[in-house]
């Protein structure tokens, strides 16, 4: 793992594969660890370098006020471009998964000469807060769930990992994965500030973010080979958007993961990459 400065800020990165293999750029969501290591190195064997990014104010990019950023979601659109560029490996394919997603839907559009591929996974195509009306919400039993709980000792490893396992069993997520990764993001997060802890845990820098303007209208400009990847079980993000992103990105495949709800499970991972090595 490394830094690389583009765009005004430091940016973490972490490279699988040959250097000069074509680039498959992954956007955290935010940190890198929402891609498993299993898909980077299968896009590695695959011939592909595989380099995953966090996102501004987590992991090891820069970190300024998670809970105020003084930056919009087409800043990060412009840092996915501009890091494929400082790589080497413009055109790349750029991979988004999350609230990643959202900033790789505009990368590609406002930055189109920068990418020559796009995966979304579990990502939808409106900012947070209400969707549009023809777009499933989240689901509201099991956010009520989610959002009741205690929150823990951001500075405590253990209570978080053990936060983010329980929030993982209700998004019918692999607990014993969510904790092994909560686990892993805690101890790359800078410092042990709460609201820092938080941000890295739970994306809460994009409920502040300035996502304007829309950009789900643009969608049909899209003109690189696009797949969409989404979990039938994902109840932050129903399947509903996943379909929405494939019918109005001309030419999309949409690859609907049975046994998925927000994460990327390991079992998973060999039809994922293969889909992606494909494009």
């Amino acid at each position: 793992m490394t830094t690389v400065h583009v765009n005004g800020v430091a940016l973490g990165i972490e490279s699988f594969g040959d250097d000069g293999a074509p680039l498959v750029l992954l956007a955290g969501g935010p940190t890198m660890l929402s891609w498993p290591d299993a898909l980077c190195e299968r896009l590695a064997a695959g011939g592909r370098r595989a380099v995953r990014y966090d996102l501004r104010d987590s992991g090891e990019s820069t970190t300024q006020d998670p809970q105020a950023p003084a930056y919009t979601l087409r800043d990060l659109a412009a840092d996915a471009a501009a890091l494929a560029v400082a790589l080497g490996g413009a055109p790349a394919h750029l991979a988004g998964i999350g609230v990643g997603g959202m900033v790789a839907q505009v990368a590609v559009l406002d930055h189109p000469a920068a990418f020559r591929a796009l995966t979304l996974a579990g990502t939808r195509a409106v900012a947070p807060g209400p969707p549009d009306d023809d777009l499933p919400d989240h689901d509201q039993a099991a956010m009520g769930r989610l959002f009741s709980r205690s929150m823990p000792d951001w500075t405590d490893r253990e209570a978080v990992a053990e936060f983010t396992a329980a929030g993982a069993g209700i998004l019918g997520d692999d607990p014993v994965a969510a904790r092994a990764a909560a686990a892993r993001v805690w101890d790359r997060t800078p410092g042990t500030g709460a609201a820092v802890q938080m941000a890295n845990q739970l994306g809460m820098v994009f409920a502040g973010l300035d996502c304007t303007p829309r950009w789900r209208e643009r969608l049909p400009g899209i003109e690189v080979p696009a797949l969409v990847v989404h979990g039938r079980r994902n109840r932050f993000f129903p399947l509903g958007n996943g379909e929405a992103i494939a019918r109005e990105i001309p030419g999309a495949r949409l690859l609907v993961l049975d046994g998925a709800a927000t994460a990327i499970p390991g079992a998973a991972v060999p039809e994922v990459a293969g889909a992606m090595l494909a494009l």
